[in-house]
């Protein structure tokens, strides 16, 4: 009787330590211990094969921890301020939003730039500005700061945007169309500063707070001195 409790009890506690109860703690690793590291100056994946400092979209934007980040501080409407329907109505003058969005340039080859022969396209075309340049009223999701760090831009979560008009040359340094070579004029392409609310996605207990971007603003005529 003796024997065969004994064998009871060996088989039980073979069969505990091979397969330890679900309520218990885990078992200790002895191994090395790695810890995470969050580099912020990586690019994330939106901005993959891109020489682009900021993401219009991104599959990847944390929408629950931003929406969080929000329900959890109590100073952010005093942080946050937008005017969502930006366009040329309000911020260029003598232009209509409906005029901008049809300007075409297309036809505009940019063979002026450096030393190649000044082609047709350099002095004919539609309305458009002298530096053809790409418009948008747009709401970037992530952007890298002065600092060379990447953050999350807080842009389309409960209905709370940050909106910015980017203007970016399509030719830089090509001349400026109309203008004879004499001129030696090119295309500019000028950046501004940007305050927006932001998240680090590598430190997210910082929360929410305002960060600065330099991101594109216009593209201008820029003619030397003779």
């Amino acid at each position: 009787m003796a024997m065969r409790l004994i064998s009871v009890l060996a088989c039980v506690a073979a069969a505990t330590a091979s397969h330890p109860p679900p309520y218990g703690h885990p078992a200790p690793h002895y191994g090395g211990y790695q810890q995470h590291y969050c580099d912020p100056t990586a690019a994330p994946a939106c901005a993959a094969n891109s020489s682009l400092t900021y993401c219009l979209e991104d599959a990847e934007y944390p929408a629950y921890e931003i929406k969080a980040a929000i329900s959890q501080d109590h100073l952010f409407a005093k942080k946050y301020a937008d005017i969502g329907t930006q366009s040329a109505d309000d911020l260029v003058d003598g232009l209509s939003a409906e005029q901008e969005s049809a300007f075409d340039y297309g036809y505009y080859t940019g063979s002026s730039k450096g030393d190649s022969p000044y082609d047709v396209t350099h002095w004919a075309g539609p309305a458009g500005y002298i530096c053809p340049s790409d418009v948008a009223y747009a709401q970037p999701r992530r952007a890298q700061n002065v600092a060379g760090e990447w953050r999350v831009i807080v842009n389309d979560v409960h209905y709370y945007t940050q909106t910015a008009r980017l203007e970016t040359c399509l030719h830089p340094d090509a001349a400026c169309r109309a203008l004879a070579p004499c001129y030696k004029s090119k295309c500019t392409q000028k950046y501004i500063y940007h305050r927006m609310l932001s998240y680090d996605p590598c430190d997210p207990y910082k929360g929410l707070f305002i960060d600065i971007y330099r991101l594109p603003a216009a593209c201008s005529c820029h003619v030397p001195a003779l």
